[in-house]
């Protein structure tokens, strides 16, 4: 086998039978997806006001609404997903499967909530952005613990390459997180595109252990720092400490930069005059997932507390976030004062 033959090595997988709708069908579907929406992204040298706005009351922007159909229609082809919710549509509602019902075929069901096109403010400039989803087991992913009920999740990357993280964690395997490369070939000769044209480019995505060569940090929302002085200490320490600054803005590609070089932390605390903006439901527990699944922690800045460790009671739900190598977050958790 080729060490890059993503199909060979998929179904070596150690997922077991009992999740192997989610091997066959759900995590192939989404990644189609994702290869579609950089696809779409690369044809789309305008973007625009799609001149309507979320459910937040974000406007959404053309390529936001086009991510959103594309994934729509990849779980349209999977009957083990039963329901889908995104940050553009942040209702759980029953996904329309082609030629069957809701489940047909297999015992398997399970919910999608996914950010079609997560940091589309910074699209414009052309820098990265990405697409976050979660796989939940059940019809809904409401009132459910994510530690328990979240059992996959993915960050697609759209940059020089189209590439995604995947994350594994079902009862009876052990956790597994791998990146592909999704191909971009738009050639009409029925042999490339979506996950028929995907490559293994790492089969075990893990953070290092110390010492490391060069450490990494991300600082999002850093206007809290102006409100929250153990924010500003804690910038500080990194800058004195010689830790190399690496924020896009974008929560996908600083996150998975971290993953790509073995080191990293993330930080978005919140403040009463710097709000929340994550959303727990599409972008912290999927965020979550992957850092743990490759051996960090992933922290709710506000009270110490394992992002995966509540639930959510409906899907607009944010907060803060603090992951990485779980010696950073260790340390970032102690000069919060948690």
């Amino acid at each position: 086998m080729a060490e890059d033959d993503f199909q060979t090595w998929w179904q070596s997988a150690s997922i077991p039978p009992t999740h192997r709708a989610l091997q066959d069908s759900v995590i192939p579907s989404l990644l189609q997806s994702i290869s579609e929406i950089g696809k779409a992204l690369r044809r789309s040298h305008h973007v625009s006001l799609a001149g309507t706005a979320n459910a937040f009351g974000d406007d959404q922007l053309n390529v936001d609404v086009h991510a959103e159909k594309l994934v729509r229609d990849s779980l349209a082809g999977c009957p083990a997903v039963v329901t889908a919710s995104s940050e553009e549509d942040p209702v759980e509602r029953a996904v329309r499967h082609d030629g069957g019902g809701s489940g047909a075929g297999t015992d398997e069901k399970y919910t999608v909530a996914f950010d079609p096109l997560d940091g589309s403010s910074i699209v414009a400039p052309n820098w990265s952005v990405g697409t976050i989803i979660g796989i939940w087991e059940g019809a809904s992913a409401l009132s459910q613990l994510p530690s328990r009920k979240q059992v996959a999740a993915i960050l697609g990357v759209y940059g020089p390459r189209t590439t995604a993280v995947v994350a594994v964690r079902v009862p009876g395997m052990e956790p597994i997180c791998f990146e592909v490369g999704l191909g971009d070939d738009d050639d009409d000769d029925g042999g490339g595109g979506g996950v028929q044209d995907c490559r293994v480019i790492r089969a075990s995505v893990r953070l290092s252990r110390p010492p490391f060569k060069t450490r990494y940090f991300a600082p999002a929302n850093l206007r809290a720092a102006a409100d929250d002085a153990r924010y500003m200490h804690l910038v500080t320490h990194y800058i004195q400490n010689g830790y190399t600054l690496r924020y896009s803005g974008g929560l996908v590609p600083d996150v998975v930069h971290a993953l790509a070089k073995g080191h990293g932390v993330y930080l978005s605390p919140v403040t009463a005059q710097s709000k929340a903006k994550l959303r727990k439901l599409f972008e912290l527990f999927p965020t979550a997932l992957i850092i743990e699944s490759a051996g960090g922690k992933a922290i709710d800045p506000a009270d110490g507390s394992d992002i995966l460790s509540h639930a959510v009671g409906e899907c607009g739900e944010t907060g803060g976030l603090v992951c990485g190598n779980s010696d950073d977050v260790d340390y970032a958790k102690r000069e919060f004062g948690l």
